[in-house]
């Protein structure tokens, strides 16, 4: 599988880190159980137990800490009372290496196989994982956290369009070739359903990563500024500039900017505030259409991603209920406050907010009829 624009270590160490978002419960319980001697039955995905935490314990590491051996457990939880009784912590042997972003060159792989209490010391293992292997890399090694440099990744043209800057200095540009591999073992009559059943575990996985790497890739606003915006609308400045004066015509009061930041553009107080703002089109079924540096770190995507997720598809029921109440006040006066809650981010991971604020954003028409609305999230934080 080709992987674009994270680098290697970045992808292996979160998928060590954050095995739940890609892993499926129900098929480490099968694997587990094959190390007993009672067979255990084939899975649907996410058949239940095995929905804990997972601790690391590490064994051993190599002088430089390029490679490192470990021990998963994976903290055992049952939904009805018959697998409470049931439920039983699983144990994997883990090998790790190349997550070291500094190194480059090398291959990044994570592999791992389950044991048990019971194995001797020369039992044979039954290993999958995964190995990130780089194709080419044509800027130095990029920071892996969502950093951007608007004034070098973005240029403004003599027409006054935005236009991504290829040659940014801290831009990621890298290929990688991700090769998966799973094994299960199986008794001979179950065979046919083992292998149906690894099908489809593979393809939950690959697709499970691919979500994984978009919304880990370090941000480059330069390059996905100009893309998939829908027909008519406004460059990512001009944006900027309309959120800005439309939320003073609407509250009466400025969006609060943080005392570090510079105010030579308001793109750029745009995408660095803390708090997450986002642009929904104004449809039956509103799509984001636009969102600053913390919108994207809240809903765990990138500038692309985020315009094919749904306004209702991050709120929850009371977030929902507490929209439409307000729904009518924002077309009518402009704005409204809606009470803190709980929304959801592309991976499935909730996040609070204390309160959040949604206004008209109107253009430059005569009319004034608005283009967007807008949603600002304040004080939002992981759960």
């Amino acid at each position: 599988m080709l992987v674009q624009d994270v680098p290697p270590a970045l992808l292996v160490r979160f998928l060590r880190e954050h095995r739940s978002e890609w892993a499926d419960p129900g098929v480490d319980a099968y694997s587990a159980a094959s190390l007993r001697a009672s067979p255990y039955a084939v899975p649907g995905l996410r058949a239940g137990g095995f929905m804990g935490n997972q601790v690391i314990l590490p064994l051993a590491h190599t002088l430089e800490h390029e490679e490192f051996l470990e021990v998963l457990r994976l903290e055992g939880h049952g939904f009805s009372h018959e697998e409470v009784l049931l439920a039983r912590d699983m144990y994997l042997l883990q090998l790790c290496s190349g997550v070291d972003e500094n190194a480059s060159g090398a291959c990044a792989q994570l592999v791992f196989a389950p044991i048990d209490e019971s194995f001797a010391d020369d039992a044979p293992l039954l290993p999958s994982g995964f190995r990130v292997i780089p194709l080419d890399t044509k800027t130095d090694v990029p920071s892996a956290t969502r950093t951007l440099d608007l004034a070098s990744a973005l240029e403004v043209g003599s027409g006054g369009a935005l236009r991504g800057s290829g040659d940014s200095p801290g831009g990621c540009s890298t290929r990688s070739v991700l090769t998966i591999a799973f094994q299960f073992s199986f008794e001979n009559h179950l065979r046919e359903s083992v292998a149906a059943m690894a099908r489809q575990y593979v393809r939950a996985v690959m697709a499970s990563v691919q979500r994984v790497a978009m919304a880990i890739a370090p941000s480059r606003l330069g390059s996905q500024i100009q893309l998939k915006h829908p027909p008519g609308s406004p460059e990512a400045l001009t944006l900027a500039s309309w959120i800005g004066r439309s939320y003073r015509a609407h509250t009466g009061e400025e969006i609060r900017w943080s005392d570090t930041e510079e105010a030579d553009s308001p793109l750029k107080l745009l995408w660095n505030h803390s708090d997450a703002i986002l642009c929904c089109s104004l449809k039956p079924a509103p799509m984001f259409t636009f969102g600053n540096n913390a919108a994207l770190d809240m809903l765990e995507t990138t500038l692309v991603n985020l315009q094919d997720i749904s306004l209702e598809a991050i709120l929850d029921d009371e977030g929902r209920k507490a929209l439409c109440a307000e729904f009518s006040k924002v077309m009518q006066q402009g704005s409204a406050y809606l009470p803190g809650g709980v929304c959801k981010s592309s991976m499935g991971r909730q996040a609070s907010y204390e309160q959040a604020v949604a206004w008209k954003v109107v253009g430059d028409d005569v009319a004034g009829a608005p283009h967007c609305l807008a949603f600002m999230f304040v004080n939002w934080t992981f759960l």
